[in-house]
């Protein structure tokens, strides 16, 4: 019997140090996303989306080193095009957005350098739910009619001719205050074909800066 109220102790003990391990928490933040396209005639970039992402977080810390990290997140990722064109008569600009609603898993080792701060490098896997292309025109007479512009707008669903899946390797770094509350950097190449029926070495990625701020719940 005292042995096997040792081994509940102990078993217990166990526990509540796992426990002080794990913590949780929302984030959310800013993204700068882009897009590269790339085909057999060569390769672009394009302006950077400025959006937010939000969502909430799981860490697990393994030693006073090491750590592993799960998240699962929404943002409005993708990227834009602006060409103008301007004279003494007046000017002309069009502008294109892509914009790819994305829940994201991303999966991160992590490295203590100091209790709070700490680095990490890992995957996220995202999944893009919608997938719009938007095209502003806006055509500006000043020069011959003060004033007047004449303008449009053109929207639609590109989801048929977007692959699902968006892969992006990361690395980033964070600083978490006693208190819980951190801040978070993190860089997430795209190497996922966004294009889903390619023709001529077509290539799509999405690739995406995210700096952002949180708190986690738990720990010692």
């Amino acid at each position: 019997m005292k042995k096997l109220l040792l081994v509940a102790v102990l078993a217990v003990m166990g526990i509540s140090a796992n426990a002080q391990e794990l913590r949780f928490g929302p984030k959310a933040g800013y993204s700068m996303s882009t897009l590269k396209y790339k085909d057999n005639s060569g390769s672009a970039s394009t302006d950077p989306l400025h959006t937010f992402y939000v969502g909430g977080l799981v860490e697990y810390k393994i030693s006073d080193k090491f750590g592993v990290q799960g998240e699962i997140l929404y943002s409005q990722l993708g990227g834009k095009i602006t060409e103008s064109v301007e004279d003494e008569d007046g000017f002309f600009k069009i502008q294109n957005k892509m914009t790819f609603g994305t829940l994201m898993v991303p999966v991160s080792a992590k490295y203590f350098i100091t209790e709070g701060l700490s680095v990490s490098a890992g995957a996220s896997f995202g999944y893009i739910l919608s997938a719009k292309s938007k095209t502003v025109g806006d055509l500006g007479l000043g020069g011959i009619v003060p004033g007047l512009e004449i303008g449009g707008s053109d929207e639609s669903d590109i989801k048929d001719q977007t692959n699902k899946l968006n892969i992006a390797p990361f690395v980033g770094a964070e600083y978490m205050l006693e208190n819980g509350l951190f801040f978070d950097a993190r860089y997430n190449m795209g190497i996922s074909n966004l294009a889903k029926d390619p023709m001529d070495g077509e290539k799509t990625t999405n690739s995406f800066l995210q700096i952002g701020v949180g708190f986690k719940f738990g720990g010692n």
